[in-house]
C-alpha cells in the first residue's frame, strides 16, 4: 500500500520550522531529509525514524517496524500530531545520522 500525499503533507506540516526539511518520493512513498541527511520516511501512511542511539533513548517504547521487504528496521513514531515533539526528536536525532552517499561520477 502507497501512502497518501495527504498524509505526508501532515507529515510536512507537522515538522514546518526544521531547517533544510525536503522529502522525496519513491515508489509511492517519501524519503525525508533533514539539512541533507536522510531521518525517516513516510511509508504506509506510517512515519518511521533512523533509530539513533538518541532516539531509542527518548522512545524506549517505539516499536520497531519494517518499511518494505528487505530493510533495515526503523522506529514508529508515536503522537504524530506533537509536531513539537517530532521535530524535537529529529533535531536530536540529527548529529548522530550519518551523512550523505556522495554521488560518484563516471
Amino acid at each position: 500500500m502507497a501512502s497518501s500525499k495527504g498524509y505526508l503533507t501532515f507529515i510536512l506540516d507537522q515538522l514546518a520550522g526544521l531547517d533544510g526539511l525536503s522529502y522525496r518520493g519513491m515508489m509511492g512513498e517519501y524519503i525525508l531529509y533533514c539539512r541533507g541527511k536522510i531521518f525517516g520516511g513516510v511509508y504506509d501512511d506510517r512515519l518511521l525514524l533512523r533509530p539513533t542511539p538518541t532516539l531509542r533513548e527518548r522512545m524506549p517504547l517505539a516499536r520497531e517496524e519494517v518499511p518494505y521487504a528487505g530493510a533495515k528496521p526503523m522506529l514508529l513514531a508515536d503522537n504524530v500530531e506533537d509536531g513539537n515533539r517530532l521535530r524535537d526528536l529529529v533535531e536530536a536525532a540529527w548529529a548522530e545520522l550519518p551523512p550523505p552517499k556522495t554521488k560518484r561520477r563516471t
